[in-house]
């Protein structure tokens, strides 16, 4: 599998192509802006996109479906709990302030455990919710893709409605941190980097000590 990350949009959203060598089918993970730039990778790398998937359903890091998918007629991808959670009219209307377009309806709803082929690729789907009820991880040994769930050196934010602390740092322990320690970390922002290890975050992450 191949990686491309970005960093887009006003939130600086880590957003990544990942593709398949043999294939050249590739998915776009949370576009949070700066649309045109990621096509434009994308064609130049002759990829055809066939999956926009979302880590979570907060706006900056959907913002982009919309875009992505009138370019590529890719499916949209986002876990069970965020579609609903974020199909409620008062969660809308609280995250509508940040002024950032919404996601088309949702194509593809999965579930813990469920696989993405990205050519003949697989991305897992681990459920790891906390930063928003229904945030998922997405493993392709040897790649994590953390979403807001795992930063470098920290963890996603929780005080937004939905969010729970606890319920994060249980499944980052019991999820993410039983993965091979030369797992690549690849986050949903670069706030204290842009990639780090399962083996790294275990050993200097303070927040696994609460």
């Amino acid at each position: 599998m191949l990686v491309k990350q970005f960093t887009v949009g006003m939130m600086g959203v880590c957003c990544y192509v990942v593709s398949c060598e043999q294939t050249k089918e590739a998915a776009i993970i949370d576009p949070g802006g700066d649309e045109d730039r990621v096509l434009d990778y994308c064609r130049v790398q002759g990829l055809k996109v066939t999956s926009i998937i979302n880590t979570h359903g907060h706006p900056d890091h959907v913002c982009g479906n919309a875009r992505i998918q009138e370019a590529t007629g890719a499916k949209i991808v986002m876990h069970a709990e965020d579609v609903s959670y974020f199909s409620d009219p008062r969660i809308k209307g609280f995250f509508s302030s940040l002024g950032l377009p919404e996601s088309p309806p949702i194509d593809v709803i999965v579930q813990d455990g469920a696989t993405i082929a990205v050519g003949k690729e697989q991305l897992q789907v681990i459920h790891t919710p906390g930063h928003t009820p229904g945030g998922i991880c997405l493993y392709s040994p040897p790649h994590c893709f953390t979403g807001d769930t795992l930063f470098v050196g920290a963890v996603g934010r929780t005080d937004f409605p939905g969010g729970s602390m606890r319920q994060m740092i249980d499944a980052i322990k019991s999820r993410l941190m039983t993965l091979p320690p030369d797992t690549l970390v690849w986050p949903g922002h670069g706030y204290g980097g842009s990639q780090s290890t399962i083996a790294r975050e275990a050993k200097a992450n303070p927040y696994l000590e609460l």
